[in-house]
């Protein structure tokens, strides 16, 4: 099992270039299933969730070819569905929580999908409801095996029809656009997430002949087609990458550019680390991050401690709060955390606590931190990674601590992060990866 060496105290500096999104690489390579034709995709994130995606693509007989760093094009003429019933694919199943989106596309397409629980980080409870409700209300017959822990769709043609979905699941908007694509009618989706990773999976389909409008807002009509062809796409930036090197900088109070980040496509983001006191710059479509000796919280309009919460699109997305909990550990002031929609992300925040952070735990959900200013430097010490966010976080905070530190199972880390010690490296932090 891998771990990183990581020497803190360091300041950074220079351009980085954020890696394409994950979350919309899992979407769009699930997407290539729908159509006989050639798919082409670029900006593909070289990192684990996504190279295990494209190898059991491969092994359903998707002929991928790379074309390129980041490069594919997928065709998925032959694709072989008995390979579906094999003990391989459900175990590949059960490794990545972005299979469940294969479920969409083989059902409108094969009028047969199965799947096992998929995994992923073990960040509490991730209900699968909102996929199989969308395929039961477009018709199709829904089974769980208990013998073999397997859940099993099928039908003949699927049929449009209105539905509001029990909540905003960007996945389980995702399955149920691709599978309402090829479905006969018209499907009206109300409560549909809506953030730029899903606009961009509507905006491909389109480009495959889909007919989907409503497109950026939570209600998404489609008007289901009888085949798709083929199409070029680019994969946007990650927007968790970028946030993640906007806290990498202020925790080592350095001066760092962030290269290409498709700011339109942002959101809150970067208001939301304005609010932790942190300065950043628009230069064209770059973020600049000026180097900082202190950033301080900000409060409301009555003087009240500020409150960072999650929130579905145009909200803030969850997968920032475990950075910007590290990040005010070095503020001036105090915030409230407000993790709503995972309830054992916060967990790791007992590491930063004996880091010599000071945070107060209140729940599963929330937690209070008291801002040092860099008047006590984070310790250096030995820590586990438990899921890719965490392991991010971590990781920032030990580039800012005093003292030497060690990751283990950085192999969550890696899920979601492109080659990140050389590309930290060349800022100038000290990390060396061991096995």
């Amino acid at each position: 099992m891998a771990s990183f060496i990581i020497e803190g105290g360091h300041t950074l500096s220079g351009e980085i270039r954020p890696q394409g999104a994950k979350n919309e690489a899992l979407q769009i390579l699930c997407a290539t299933l729908l159509t006989r034709e050639k798919v082409t995709v670029r900006n593909i994130p070289d990192i684990v969730d996504v190279g295990n995606l494209i190898a059991m693509l491969g092994e359903m007989g998707v002929k991928v070819t790379r074309l390129g760093k980041g490069e594919y094009s997928f065709q998925a003429d032959e694709v072989n569905l008995d390979y579906l019933h094999s003990a391989d694919y459900l175990r590949r199943n059960e490794a990545l929580r972005g299979s469940i989106m294969l479920v969409g596309p083989l059902l409108t397409r094969f009028g047969w999908a199965q799947t096992s629980k998929p995994g992923g980080d073990k960040i509490g409870r991730r209900r699968l409801d909102t996929h199989f409700e969308g395929m039961k209300n477009l018709g199709a017959e829904f089974v769980y095996c208990k013998e073999k822990a397997t859940y099993e769709l099928q039908a003949k043609r699927l049929k449009g029809c209105k539905m509001l979905l029990d909540e905003a699941s960007v996945t389980g908007t995702a399955t149920i656009v691709m599978a309402a694509v090829l479905a006969e009618g018209t499907t009206v989706i109300y409560n549909a997430a809506c953030e730029p990773y899903l606009q961009q999976l509507c905006k491909m389909l389109c480009a495959m002949g889909a007919r989907i409008s409503g497109i950026g807002s939570n209600l998404l009509t489609i008007e289901g087609v009888e085949e798709l062809h083929g199409t070029e796409h680019t994969i946007l930036p990650d927007m968790i990458e970028i946030g993640s090197f906007i806290g990498m900088a202020a925790m080592t109070r350095s001066a760092i550019t962030i290269k290409n980040v498709s700011w339109d496509n942002l959101g809150i983001i970067p208001e939301s680390f304005r609010r932790l006191g942190i300065k950043l710059e628009q230069r064209g479509d770059d973020i600049f991050v000026p180097a900082q000796e202190e950033y301080c919280i900000d409060t409301y309009l009555d003087g009240s401690i500020m409150t960072v919460a999650d929130a579905p699109w145009p909200g803030l997305t969850p997968d920032l709060i475990s950075v910007m909990l590290v990040v005010a550990t070095q503020s001036k002031g105090s915030v409230l955390i407000h993790q709503k929609m995972f309830e054992s992300r916060l967990f790791f925040v007992d590491n930063l606590i004996d880091m010599g952070a000071q945070i107060i735990l209140c729940d599963p959900h929330r937690a209070v931190v008291v801002g040092h200013n860099h008047a006590r430097d984070l310790r250096g010490r030995t820590m586990t990674s438990p899921d890719i966010r965490a392991g991010i976080a971590l990781l920032i905070a030990a580039l800012g601590a005093v003292g030497t530190s060690r990751i283990n199972n950085i192999q969550q880390i890696d899920r979601g992060y492109e080659d990140i010690e050389n590309r930290l490296r060349a800022l100038g932090a000290h990390i060396t990866r061991v096995d």
